[in-house]
């Protein structure tokens, strides 16, 4: 018996029929004209895309042109170029290792300049890890213009004092502190060329202006006494002392404590005895002459 030829070409439409199925129907390929690149060749799956099922023998909308494919083709590998991109751009741990790479290439160019360095404290560290790192230190140098330096400054420092103290000093000041007790005038017949100062024995005497000494010792009349030259020629006399603190040529400056007070020669009791001699010999009252310089005994008492 013979069966039926099912692999006839039905050209009424165009379309060839596969013997997968009666409704499996495909587009009849048109031929193409060779082409030197094979990529413009169309897509086997493009070929081999199936047909919608036939319907009631209604006409098939015929298949879009192979060059619509091709653009939707290239738009497509467009698209996934851009999606791979993005991708790459997002993988940002993918570049460390070129950072890495490039980090562990400075270091072995700066390794061996700095190994000199580290080579010299190694070498000057003990064994043990916990140990302090011991450098070289150079030799000191010669201390001694250090040592003049410093006494140098040292007398410079104790000369600016003496002139600041020297500064501060009064020019003229109070020969001793207590009660005026006699004045300058006639007194028992004979002239009492002074002024007397009462206090206790032992009170401080000092130098009234700037001086230097001419006398320190006994005298008579006055047991002790101490005498000063001063820069202009007078002469100030300090009688009936206990003892005197200074000697014969020294210089003092007012305010100086030259003597102490007490109770020696003609006396009645312990007293400063205060003379001014203009010129070495001419005896004037103190009062005024003290009062010039701005110093007071204050009110005479018996």
């Amino acid at each position: 018996m013979n069966k039926p030829n099912t692999n006839h070409r039905d050209t009424r439409h165009g379309y060839d029929e596969i013997p997968d199925g009666p409704t499996s129907i495909v587009p009849a390929l048109p031929e193409y004209p060779p082409h030197a690149n094979t990529t413009d060749l169309p897509s086997s799956d493009d070929a081999n895309v199936a047909a919608p099922a036939r319907r009631g023998g209604a006409h098939r909308i015929p298949t879009p042109p192979t060059a619509l494919k091709g653009r939707a083709a290239v738009v497509a590998v467009a698209a996934g170029a851009v999606v791979a991109a993005g991708q790459a751009a997002g993988d940002g741990p993918d570049t460390a290792p070129e950072f890495t790479l490039a980090a562990a290439d400075d270091a072995s160019t700066i390794a061996p300049t700095a190994e000199p360095q580290a080579a010299q404290f190694a070498a000057n560290s003990t064994d043990s890890p916990q140990a302090p790192q011991v450098l070289n230190v150079a030799d000191p140098a010669d201390l001694t213009q250090f040592s003049n330096l410093l006494a140098k400054g040292q007398r410079l420092s104790e000369e600016r004092a003496a002139r600041d103290l020297a500064a501060r000093r009064p020019l003229f000041a109070l020969p001793a502190l207590g009660t005026y007790t006699s004045g300058f005038g006639a007194r028992w017949g004979e002239l009492h060329a002074g002024v007397d100062i009462a206090n206790a024995i032992g009170t401080p005497i000092y130098a009234v202006a700037d001086g230097v000494v001419i006398d320190s010792g006994p005298a008579s009349g006055f047991g002790m006494w101490v005498r000063l030259q001063h820069a202009d020629g007078t002469i100030t006399v300090y009688g009936h002392i206990d003892s005197s603190l200074v000697s014969v040529g020294q210089q003092v400056m007012a305010g100086d404590q030259i003597a102490r007070m007490g109770n020696r020669g003609f006396s009645t009791g312990p007293h400063l005895h205060f003379e001014v001699h203009i010129g070495g010999v001419n005896k004037i009252d103190p009062i005024p002459w003290l009062a010039t310089r701005g110093i007071s005994l204050g009110i005479e008492r018996d």
